[in-house]
């Protein structure tokens, strides 16, 4: 039996009255297999159009089929699986036992920072003292106070660098921001609430998590109080005055997702009592407070000092007290609620060859990697690491101007290497890095000269 004459044989029904197509007459098909007849339709478009449906009696068996009618005919969403988004491993408490100790969290910062022992020091152990007093919450009759820290250095010498590597070593989340973008409440840059809201966003807004963070503050000499100011200081004391707050512990209200308090940002609530605050700065004109305070003896007698006699101290900053900051601009409510104030060294050229090899993503390692990528072997002699170091300190922007350096004496190496694929591999000398002479190039299949070390 053919198709059509199946058709023909298949009796059809009214959805809505029951009713055969031979009573009816042709019926009308809409979506989904669903038949109407036309009277049916009729009646049911005159009903909407003249607003019948107010006196209908909802509970009638049409007006039931006419719903299920409806129904069907309504495209039916499709119902897509949904993705198992990963789950986040849930954060294990810090437990006690599993906490670095201090030599092991110096240890892992040697492998990145190179001298600043004192430094990495006395870091280790307040990071360590830290995490033991987050542990702890709470002790039964003595309650343990935060060192927040105070970390003075040169330019160059390693405190921001010092602190970003910190950040990857540890589990807490850590929050880096800069002082020279804060002003007084109510004028034009960042509130000192703002460091709070970056340590939040790290945390992945997670107020708990946040609250036992570490936050970093650089380049702290910037709000120092300002001389003969004959307007108002609006990012010099009154920044000072607004970050003893969070200083010393008081629950902040902190936009969510911002660094700026408007209407449409959501707020929550801080607490930075367990919250480890890192401040560091350059200090210029530091050492010439230092000195005349050093200095301020009788200039005669037996006993008397010499007024250069500190003129060529190599680490003069690491005689700095609390007056002689007093005395630069930083007010003393301030500076006691940073008890921990240490200095870092300035860097010597001895320390700038081993920036320049030893850290485990040194500068050369960097370059050697990108010629490697090329088939091409990249030596240094010695000479030329020293003769690096000395343009180094002569810019006295400390480990800065290393990376200053080579980019302009590999700008050339860089580009030509890739011309020739028979180039094995390229010694630089110190008369390169003077001038005076060029780089050593071996070609390929060639035995490469070995390198001896004075």
């Amino acid at each position: 039996m053919s198709e059509k004459d199946h058709t023909c044989d298949t009796e059809r029904f009214c959805y809505i009255c029951k009713r055969s197509e031979k009573q009816t007459g042709k019926l009308i098909k809409l979506p989904n297999d669903i038949y109407v007849c036309p009277d049916c339709m009729q009646k049911s478009m005159d009903m909407v159009n003249q607003g019948y449906f107010n006196n209908f009696d909802f509970n009638s068996t049409e007006f039931k089929n006419i719903n299920d009618m409806m129904m069907n005919m309504r495209p039916q969403p499709e119902v897509k699986p949904k993705k198992q988004k990963a789950k986040k491993e849930e954060e294990k408490p810090l437990d006690l036992k599993e906490l670095p100790a201090p030599h092991q969290i110096k240890a892992q910062l040697d492998e990145y920072v190179i001298g600043q022992e004192y430094a990495k020091k006395v870091i280790s152990v307040a990071v360590y003292n830290h995490y033991k007093r987050v542990v702890t919450n709470t002790m039964d009759e003595i309650e343990i106070d935060k060192s927040n820290m105070l970390m003075i250095g040169p330019t160059g010498s390693g405190k921001t660098y010092l602190v970003k590597t910190l950040a990857r070593l540890l589990n807490v989340p850590l929050a880096i921001t800069d002082a020279t973008s804060l002003t007084e409440a109510g004028y034009i840059g960042d509130d000192v609430e703002s460091v709070l809201s970056k340590l939040l966003q790290n945390a992945d807004n997670d107020v708990e998590k946040a609250e036992r963070g570490i936050i970093f503050i650089d380049e702290i000499d910037k709000i120092a109080k300002k001389q003969n100011a004959h307007s108002r200081d609006v990012s010099g004391e009154a920044v000072q005055q607004g970050l003893l707050k969070l200083l010393e512990g008081a629950d902040v209200e902190v936009p969510v997702g911002a660094t700026n308090k408007n209407a449409m940002v959501p707020m929550t609530t801080i607490n930075t009592k367990n919250i480890l605050f890192i401040c560091g700065g350059a200090f210029p004109d530091l050492e010439g407070i230092i000195k005349k305070r050093l200095t301020k003896q009788a200039s005669i007698g037996f006993n008397a000092d010499l007024k250069d006699k500190y003129d060529r101290e190599h680490n003069i900053l690491s005689k700095v007290v609390v007056d002689d900051l007093r005395e630069y601009g930083m007010i003393p409510e301030f500076l006691g609620r940073l008890p921990v104030v240490y200095t870092l060294e300035p860097l010597s050229k001895e320390m700038l060859v081993a920036i320049l090899k030893e850290p485990k993503n040194a500068i050369l390692k960097q370059y050697e990697k990108l010629l490697e990528l090329d088939e091409v072997k990249l030596d240094f002699e010695e000479g030329a690491l020293e003769a690096i170091a000395e343009k180094a300190l002569e810019k006295k922007t400390g480990a800065r101007a290393l990376r200053a350096i080579i980019e302009d004496f590999m700008l050339d190496i860089m580009y030509e290497i890739p011309k020739d694929d028979s180039i094995g591999a390229v010694t630089i000398t110190r008369e390169y890095i003077e001038g005076t002479g060029a780089p050593r190039i071996s070609m390929r299949g060639t035995e490469v000269p070995k390198l001896t070390q004075d």
